[in-house]
């Protein structure tokens, strides 16, 4: 599902990351695992397409194609999901609107045709009964207000109305408590169709997704068992 190749980047003139090489095969549960500063965060925001971050070398290959010179909105469109750890709040947006452009870009891009009202609101309705979100959250702008674990139920709504062929989760225990946590490992092992690859420093929370691969990033390289 994806392959990183000899992937070299920087951030200004600070080389962050040097020569990774890793594989994430279709189907997988796998960890990126590492201490703080290790790089995995602008391993997972280069695969992204964060412009933040300079590419100095090396490619990114998703789904059988480069995608290394993508933006970022054709990456996501293209099916890879990122729950950040921080994710920003952004008043007078909310949640409702949020997810229907997403969702008519994602159906657009997917088929050429638009997204009907009816078809958007009746899957939005079993994904949001399906993660018992109160349908008041619908109409609050996104983020504004939510505490930590209601940003992590936030973006399990945005990952299963999505159903993406990667998602890509930075430590989404963070912040999240033992019920939260719970639901995530919950949703990740109801979407077998997606390969996931995920950041976490919690070893109960691990130990329960029971990661099918591990890559350990130390001082921006990947370690060799």
């Amino acid at each position: 599902m994806l392959e990183i190749k000899d992937l070299s980047v920087s951030l200004g003139e600070k080389i962050l990351l040097t020569d990774i090489n890793m594989t994430v095969k279709r189907g997988a549960r796998h960890l990126l695992a590492g201490h703080n500063g290790s790089g995995k965060s602008t391993l997972v925001s280069t695969i992204i397409g964060n412009p933040e971050y300079t590419i100095n070398s090396g490619k990114i290959v998703f789904d059988g194609k480069d995608i290394t010179n993508e933006n970022t909105t054709t990456r996501a469109l293209m099916g890879i999901f990122l729950g950040a750890q921080n994710v920003p709040e952004i008043p007078g947006l909310s949640v409702l609107s949020f997810l229907k452009h997403s969702m008519a870009a994602h159906k657009h891009f997917e088929t050429g045709k638009d997204l009907s009202m009816g078809e958007f609101l009746a899957n939005l309705e079993a994904a949001r009964e399906s993660l018992g979100i109160p349908k008041e959250w619908l109409n609050r702008s996104i983020n504004v207000g939510f505490s930590g674990g209601e940003r992590k139920r936030l973006m399990l709504l945005r990952l299963v109305m999505t159903k993406p062929k990667l998602a890509i989760l930075d430590e989404p225990d963070s912040g999240a408590d033992a019920t939260v946590q719970k639901q995530i490992v919950d949703v990740i092992r109801e979407m077998p169709d997606t390969t996931f690859l995920f950041i976490s420093h919690q070893e109960n929370f691990t130990k329960q997704i029971t990661p099918t691969d591990i890559t350990t990033l130390s001082a921006g390289k990947v370690m060799i068992k």
